[in-house]
Parts: structure tokens; sequence; C-alpha cells
């Protein structure tokens, strides 16, 4: 198998079977490695069906798993996109909840001040006393806090059924050994027999480093334009995934205007940033133009789930030699999206430098596909 010569993270969704959870997969993670298992609060968002208010925000549950020396191995969180293979009708798990608030900035104040390890009646009352309240409990067994006017801070509230079965499977930064790193995960996950969710993806995390240059930006822009739609086929995009998408005209415009290939990095980034883009999309540039501790990465969200490492790092050197063709180019124009046909897929694959072994593997797919 070639090598992979970026540093990546990945982010695979998974699904626990019935009877065990995320939590299951971490305890396995770290009795393999002798390390340690950390509960935390882990941040999600959701649409909210309250009028006036278009998102929820949740603190979920999660796990992170660490070796002897202290190095991070893995975490097992939540991911609330998987919904489709859960009994919503079965009843809380003991001691699984999530905290509730429709402002991400009071959540914060929640992971600051109170800890994961907290029971679901015990969680809140740490922020209740910054206010000078008390929480108060609600129908269903959940908990509340207000400020001593009454507007509420955050709802803590048991988890609904099945939900601590869902495992996004993150891993920290890999810069080398990676098959073995990921396989090392993975191989636990298939003996505990966790599956693949109906509207599972594989999200992988490019370190952003040499990326930043309006010209290489600019090139990956455009080729990311031209190709997204047939990268997505060749790997074979899960059309239940959901936060998919292309990103708004806007960005191609901007980024072929006649000076910004010359602009330095810092000035191409506020120019950018007057953009309203979004990270539910194909190709997450977010990271890249705005600073977020620890996430300098160019993000592609279009893989499904696997439970082998191979297809996965395939998928990564594909990427990777996508991103080493933007950057060896003076200049890559904006074309029109190009829809699938295998004359144009095999050229596509012919001007990416990347090993033979993995040309013709990539190309031995993309005709089958066709």
């Amino acid at each position: 198998m070639s090598e992979l010569n970026w540093k990546i993270g990945l982010e695979i969704e998974l699904m626990a079977p019935m009877g065990l959870s995320r939590q299951d997969l971490a305890e396995s993670i770290a009795k393999k490695y002798n390390g340690s298992v950390h509960r935390i609060f882990y941040p999600q968002s959701e649409p909210s069906q309250v009028p006036g208010t278009q998102v929820f925000q949740n603190l979920t549950l999660g796990f992170e798993v660490f070796d002897p020396q202290g190095n991070l191995i893995a975490r097992c969180v939540d991911d609330l996109t998987l919904q489709d293979d859960l009994d919503k009708a079965q009843k809380p798990q003991p001691g699984w909840y999530r905290i509730v608030s429709d402002d991400t900035r009071l959540l914060q104040l929640v992971s600051c001040q109170s800890d994961a390890l907290y029971s679901l009646n015990q969680v809140l009352k740490p922020i209740a006393a910054l206010f000078g309240t008390d929480t108060e409990t609600g129908p269903e067994g959940m908990v509340r806090v207000a400020d001593n006017t009454g507007n509420p801070i955050a709802i803590a509230a048991p988890l609904p059924g099945e939900r601590e079965r869902p495992c996004e499977l993150i891993t920290p930064p890999i810069e080398k050994n990676h098959f073995q790193r990921l396989e090392a995960l993975l191989e636990i996950a298939r003996f505990l027999r966790f599956t693949i969710p109906s509207e599972g993806a594989t999200h992988i995390h490019f370190d952003g480093k040499a990326l930043c240059s309006a010209r290489v930006f600019a090139n990956l822009v455009n080729i990311l334009w031209t190709y997204g739609e047939i990268l997505k086929h060749l790997v074979g995009t899960n059309p239940q995934c959901r936060r998919l998408g292309l990103w708004d005209y806007e960005l191609l415009e901007m980024v072929n205007e006649s000076d910004f290939r010359e602009l330095t990095w810092e000035e191409a980034q506020t120019r950018l940033t007057k953009l309203q883009l979004t990270k539910y999309c194909d190709f997450n540039l977010k990271n890249l133009i705005h600073h977020i501790p620890e996430k300098h990465t160019f993000e592609v969200r279009i893989f499904p789930v696997w439970l082998e490492s191979k297809p996965i790092l395939e998928s990564a050197m594909l990427i990777e030699a996508v991103l080493n063709y933007a950057m060896s180019m003076e200049k890559i124009s904006p074309a029109t999206l190009l829809q699938w046909d295998l004359v144009t897929v095999k050229e596509f694959l012919l001007s990416l430098p990347m090993s033979e072994e993995l040309r013709i593997s990539w190309l031995s797919r993309a005709a089958k596909i066709s």
C-alpha cells in the first residue's frame, strides 16, 4: 500500500450494537493501551423546533482515551446527525444525559464550571450558584437552571432512547504510521461489532500549514468546484449523509478576483472572513480561514464509513494528491462544475501527482462505477 505523507486527523461515525455504547469502545481502547478513560462534555448542535430559535446547542457525554504517558489516543463522542438506526422508544439509560441551551456561550460556561462526572441532578448546581439561584426539577427527570429574573440558562435532561449508541471515533493528528495507528482502533470496533450508521460519514482533517497561500487556496477552490461532484461519485459519498453541500458561488468569485492571488495569506484571510461560510458542506474551509485552536485544518466531509483502514487511507491519499496538485500549479482557472464521465475522470486522475499503485486503484474503481 502506498504511503500517506500528510498529517491528518480522522472522524469516523460508527454505531454501537444494541446493549453497548461509545463508552464501551473507549474502555476497550484504553484496555489495549493500558490507558485511562476520561468522561467529557462534547458540544453538538441540532435544529430547533421552537419558534424564534434556529438551533439548540448541546453538551453530550463523550470519552477521551489517554495512554499511560498522558497522550491522547482517541475520543468517542456523540453525533446528533446519526438518528435512523436508533429505537427512540427505548427508555433512557441510567447516568446518561445531555445539557441544552440556546446560547453556546452558556454551554461553554457549563463546561468550565461543572464536571461531566457529575450526575444529572448535580451537574447544573455550580451554574445555579454562579447566578445566585437554585436548580429546578421538571417533568421526565429534567433539571433546569435560570437566572434570578427567570431567564433560562440551561436544561439537563436524560439522554433520549439509545443515544448512547452513536459513536464518532476521533483520532488526534496522525503524522506517520497512519495504517497501524488507525487499524489498531478499528480492529477493536470490529471486535465489539460496531457497525456503519445509515447516515454515517468519515471526515478527514488535513493539516492546513502548507495551504496558507492565496495562490494555493484559489487553486484548491477552483479544482474542487470543478471536480467536487466527480470526487463524491468516485469515493461513494453516502446519499443519506447529512450536512453536505456546495460552497456559495461568492467564494468562487472572490478567489478569482484579479488581485486575490497577490494577497498575503493574512490579507486573504481578512477578505475571506467577510463570507458567511459554513462548515456543513463537502469541503470545509472555515478552519483555514478562522483561527480555531487546535484545528488549523482543511476538512473533507464526503467520505462514507469504512470499517477497514485501507479504503480510508486510499481516500486520504487521493485528496493529498489534489492538495499537492493545487500547490504545484501556478494557476488553476475556474471551470464549470463537471458531472461524471469516465473519460473526464481518467484525465483528472492522470493529472494528479500520485503513485502508480494508487492511480491504478482509483482508475479501476472509476471503471467499475461506470
